[in-house]
């Protein structure tokens, strides 16, 4: 593990209430690969024309399409990726290079609908995940906007899952406090988080404000930036030994070096394809994640590579988790 000399922020003053319930329990046994199909028209959720959709029951992974967008990326095309990452989800293989995760079941639920303002369509999403929660399955969110990341681990925190911490691999800090008003912007998702004494470890930012930087200190977020693990090709990170054994791993597509993802809040200096891939493994490694979600990706029109590789990316990481905790 490499050591960092990034100054880390202090001790939060104020730390989090735990209350853990039961962990999702997990079966170590491995299911036999779901029923292939041969249908060669896109099916209806992820890797739909590979596998037939099983029960809720029956699938470890449960994709959570969440269009929902705000003001600020109002006139991208976010809103179409989920549709967009489970159309080309349907191109991948099965075999992910080291194992078939979709063997453990991948259940792709309706959008949810995301009409009638932006804490309407959190509420939505919290209870969403929450009830996936409660079923002890895993939670992947499809956005739609970064601000879709409050209400993932809001979900967690209704179902009763209150020791965890989260994990957001991002561009931007997103720790400010509200946007020219705006409490439940993307920019203020991290801010939100940490609000409900979620303990908070952030890779790859690269653009912060002054106040989002106090907001660490105050906070007690821990972080490795894009500076430190670009320069020196990092690709294995160690976490706080006070860190949560329990995370949710937030992921916004900007932070990846644009060359990977362009996006609209793109910013140069970012983390490779590789690089995140071996981050999350390394992380795998030394906590269970509980779950997950991809924000911020917006469809290019004649583009599809970049939606493939936003499902592959998905799929890639349902691997690791499966080595890690199936």
């Amino acid at each position: 593990m490499p050591s960092t000399k990034q100054k880390a922020a202090p001790a939060a003053k104020k730390s989090a209430t735990v209350v853990k319930k039961s962990t999702p329990a997990v079966s170590k046994a491995a299911p036999a690969v779901p029923t292939t199909t041969k249908a060669t028209h896109a099916g209806p959720g992820f890797l739909g024309s590979v596998f037939k959709q099983p029960k809720p029951a029956d699938a470890f992974f449960h994709v959570l399409p969440l269009p929902l967008v705000g003001e600020r990326f109002k006139a991208s095309a976010m809103a179409s990726a989920p549709a967009a990452i489970l159309q080309a989800s349907n191109l991948l293989e099965s075999w992910d290079g080291k194992s078939i995760p979709a063997r453990h079941g991948i259940y792709t639920h309706d959008p949810v609908d995301c009409k009638g303002g932006t804490e309407k369509a959190l509420a939505k999403i919290s209870a969403e995940v929450s009830k996936i929660v409660k079923m002890e399955k895993f939670p992947i969110g499809l956005g739609g906007d970064g601000i879709v990341s409050y209400a993932m681990v809001k979900g967690l925190l209704d179902a009763g899952v209150v020791n965890f911490g989260v994990i957001h691999i991002d561009a931007q800090a997103d720790l400010r406090d509200h946007d020219n008003g705006n409490a439940w912007s993307e920019s203020c998702v991290m801010k939100r988080i940490v609000d409900e004494d979620v303990p908070l470890f952030q890779i790859g930012v690269r653009s912060l404000s002054k106040e989002e930087s106090e907001a660490r200190r105050v906070y007690g977020v821990k972080f490795y930036d894009a500076d430190f693990l670009v320069s020196r090709n990092v690709t294995k990170v160690e976490l706080p030994g006070d860190f949560p054994e329990n995370v949710f791993l937030c992921i916004d597509i900007d932070g990846f070096d644009p060359s990977v993802f362009p996006s609209p809040g793109a910013v140069p200096g970012g983390l490779g394809w590789v690089q995140v891939l071996t981050l999350i493994e390394s992380i795998a490694q030394q906590v269970d994640i509980l779950g997950f979600d991809l924000t911020e990706f917006s469809p290019l029109p004649g583009q599809p590579y970049y939606d493939h590789a936003a499902a592959l990316l998905i799929y890639k990481i349902m691997g690791i988790v499966e080595r890690a905790r199936l």
